[in-house]
C-alpha cells in the first residue's frame, strides 16, 4: 500500500460549526451555516479522493458529519471508499458555536441502538467500519455483556467493530478492550488512538494491536492543529530545512510508524489538506526532532483546556 492509501479523512472539525482545532476557525467559510460547511466538506472531500485518499472517518457526534458523507457518496458515486463512523456520543450543540455543551457521551444499549440506526440511515451499506467512540477503562461497556451481544451482531452483518481511545491510559484500554471475546470470537477488530510526538505514549500498545491484526487508526496526528499552528521549536527547524509546514513533518512521524495502517487527516480546506499532503514526500528526519513528548497527563490536560471555536 503506498502512503497515499495509508491516509484518512476526518470530518471531526467539518461536520458541525465548532471543535477545538487550532487554526481550524482562520480556514472555515465566514459564515458556518449547514449547506456552508456542507459544501466545505463536498470540497475537501473531492480534492481528498483526487489526490488518492480512500477512508473517511464521521460520527454521530460530529454534527452532519455522516450526513455530509453520505450525501456526497450519493452524488458522487465512488464505492471504493472506505467508511468509517463511529457511536457513543451524541451532539447536543444546537449547530451554535457558543453552545454551553456540545457532545454528550453514553456508552448503553439504548444509544448504541439509537445511533446506530441513525448512522444506517445516513451511510447505508457504505458503512464498513463502527467504533465505540472515545472508550476509557471506566466504561460501561466493559461490563455489559448485553451490549457486547449487540456490537457481534454488527460484526457478523459485515460491518467491522472497532473502538477509539482517548485519555492518558489509552494503552491499558486498548489492550483489555481487545482481550473482549462474545462466544469465543474477539469482538474488536480495529482500533483509533491519538497518537503523535507530543503523546506518544500508546505507541507500543498499537504495535501489539497491529501485530495481533487489528486495524490501527491514527487520530490527532496534529495534536488537534497545535502542531500545525503551535509546534515546537525542534518540529518548526526540520520543517524550515525540509521546505515545508510543520503539520507535514508531525504527519510524517505517523507514517514512519511500521504499525499505523491508517492515519487520519483533519483538514478543513483545501489549503489545508495540501500542506498535510506534503507529507508523503518527506525523507525520514524523525531521529532530527529529539524527543519533544510530554506525559500523557499533561497533554490531556491542554487538550481538554482548548476552546470550542
Amino acid at each position: 500500500m503506498s502512503d497515499i492509501g495509508r491516509l484518512g479523512l476526518g470530518l471531526a472539525a467539518l461536520g458541525r460549526p465548532a471543535y477545538i482545532n487550532v487554526g481550524r476557525a482562520e480556514a472555515l467559510p465566514p459564515q458556518r451555516g449547514v449547506d456552508d460547511l456542507r459544501k466545505a466538506t463536498w470540497a475537501v472531500l473531492d480534492a481528498a479522493y483526487a489526490a488518492g485518499v480512500r477512508w473517511v472517518d464521521a460520527a454521530r457526534s460530529y454534527g452532519r458529519s455522516e450526513e455530509f458523507l453520505g450525501g456526497w457518496l450519493a452524488e458522487r458515486g465512488h464505492r471504493d471508499v472506505t467508511v468509517s463512523s463511529k457511536w457513543g456520543y451524541a451532539y447536543v450543540g444546537g449547530w451554535r458555536v457558543d453552545a454551553d455543551v456540545h457532545e454528550v457521551k453514553e456508552h448503553s444499549l439504548r444509544r448504541f441502538r439509537e445511533q446506530y440506526a441513525e448512522t444506517r440511515r445516513f451511510l447505508g451499506d457504505a458503512l464498513d467500519l463502527y467504533q465505540v467512540h472515545s472508550l476509557t477503562l471506566d466504561s460501561p461497556l466493559f461490563g455489559d455483556r448485553a451490549l457486547q451481544a449487540a456490537l457481534a451482531e454488527v460484526a457478523g452483518d459485515g460491518v467491522r467493530v472497532g473502538f477509539s481511545t482517548s485519555g492518558p491510559l489509552q494503552g491499558e484500554t486498548v489492550r483489555r478492550a481487545l482481550e473482549l471475546e462474545v462466544e469465543g470470537q474477539r469482538l474488536f477488530t480495529a482500533v483509533q488512538s491519538t497518537w503523535n510526538v507530543l503523546e506518544p505514549s500508546a505507541g507500543t500498545a498499537l504495535g501489539e494491536a497491529h501485530a495481533g491484526g487489528a486495524h490501527v487508526l491514527v487520530k490527532e496526528a496534529l495534536a488537534n492543529g497545535r502542531l500545525a499552528v503551535q509546534a515546537p521549536e525542534a518540529v518548526r527547524r526540520v520543517a524550515d530545512e525540509q521546505g515545508v509546514g510543520t503539520d507535514a513533518v508531525a504527519l510524517g512521524v505517523v507514517l514512519r510508524q511500521p504499525w499505523a495502517d491508517t492515519a487520519l487527516i483533519g483538514a478543513v480546506s483545501t489549503d489545508q489538506l495540501r500542506s498535510n499532503l506534503a507529507a508523503l514526500d518527506l525523507g525520514s528526519d524523525e531521529d532530527a526532532l529529539g524527543s519533544v513528548a510530554v506525559t500523557p497527563e499533561r497533554y490531556w490536560e491542554e487538550r481538554a483546556a482548548l476552546p470550542w471555536t
